[in-house]
C-alpha cells in the first residue's frame, strides 16, 4: 500500500520502518516525501531541505498541546535552526533535537516505544546512514 502525496495524512502516530530513497516507511506504508510524525498522525511535509524548516513549516507542531520533544531530521548533515524556532518552542516548553534525519528516526522509534509524547519533522533523505 503507499501513501500519496495527494492525501499526505494517516490518523496514527507511527514507527519508522525503513527510511531513504527520498522517503519513508510506516504502518507497511510508503510515503515519498518529508513527513511530520505527531501524536495526530503521520503529515505530509512540504520541506525538501534544512533551509526549508522555518516557524511556518513547523506551524502544524506547534498547535500541539501535548509535545515534550522534537527531534527535527535536517537530511543528511546538521545545520543551524533559527533561533526564533528554538524560542517559539521554549515558550511551550518543547525541547527542540535538530539532528541528521537518520539520528532522529532512531531516536523518535526509540521514544515513541517509551510512550514519551514525542514528534518529529524529518526531511527525507537519498541514502539511510
Amino acid at each position: 500500500m503507499s501513501w500519496e502525496p495527494g492525501q499526505g495524512h494517516y490518523p496514527y502516530q507511527a514507527a519508522i520502518e525503513a527510511y531513504g530513497n527520498l522517503g519513508f516507511r510506516f504502518a507497511g506504508m510508503s510515503h515519498r516525501g518529508s513527513v511530520l510524525c505527531l501524536p495526530s498522525g503521520m503529515f505530509a511535509w512540504e520541506v525538501e531541505r534544512a533551509e526549508d524548516v522555518t516557524l511556518a513549516a513547523l506551524e502544524r507542531v506547534l498547535a500541539h498541546e501535548d509535545l515534550d520533544v522534537l527531534l527535527i531530521g535536517l537530511g543528511s548533515d546538521i545545520a543551524a535552526i533559527d533561533p526564533a524556532i528554538r524560542a517559539a518552542f521554549r515558550e511551550k516548553g518543547i525541547i527542540i533535537e535538530a539532528v541528521a534525519t537518520g539520528s532522529a528516526v532512531r531516536t523518535y522509534n526509540v521514544l515513541l516505544s517509551e510512550d514519551r509524547a514525542v514528534g518529529a519533522a524529518l526531511i527525507a533523505v537519498e541514502q539511510a546512514r
